[in-house]
């Protein structure tokens, strides 16, 4: 199965404040990962796997440039 970051952060119970803080990023950028404003580096997407608990593989990131 695969999880669009908003459907992984759901899917772990955190808000996208939650989420923001503990990856360290303001609220907005977070945001913009999960609508697609902002490209996720991969460090940053490590993070957010081991985060919400579901291996990176299983994780689609996108933008709306692509």
């Amino acid at each position: 199965m695969k999880f669009t970051v908003k459907q992984a952060r759901e899917y772990a119970g955190l808000t996208q404040q939650e989420t923001a803080k503990q990856l360290g990023v303001a609220l907005a950028t977070y945001q913009g990962y999960e609508w697609g404003d902002v490209e996720m580096r991969i460090g940053m997407a490590k993070k957010f796997a081991k985060l919400v608990s579901i291996p990176l593989a299983q994780l689609i990131f996108y933008s709306k440039t692509s």
